[in-house]
């Protein structure tokens, strides 16, 4: 098993293995951190998961949700 000992932060990488924080989501998304926080709780938002104490989203997962948002609109 490999270790790695630099300290790259967590959005090191690829974009699409990128690991955003809820407010780097919320910036993507143009809304706020309290929106995505209630979309989380509803179940509705973009796949998020907890490493430790944090909430993280893959920047691929917050893609793939907004083409699915793009593409299945709900009637207003």
């Amino acid at each position: 098993m490999t270790v790695r000992t630099d300290t790259a932060p967590a959005t090191a990488g690829t974009n699409d293995q990128k690991l955003l924080t809820i407010a780097e989501a919320a910036e993507i998304l143009r809304a706020p951190v309290a929106t995505l926080r209630y979309w989380r709780h509803l179940g509705t938002g973009p796949h998020s998961f907890r490493l430790g104490r944090r909430v993280l989203y893959r920047y691929d997962d917050l893609v793939t949700w907004i083409n699915t948002q793009h593409d299945d609109p709900q009637p207003a």
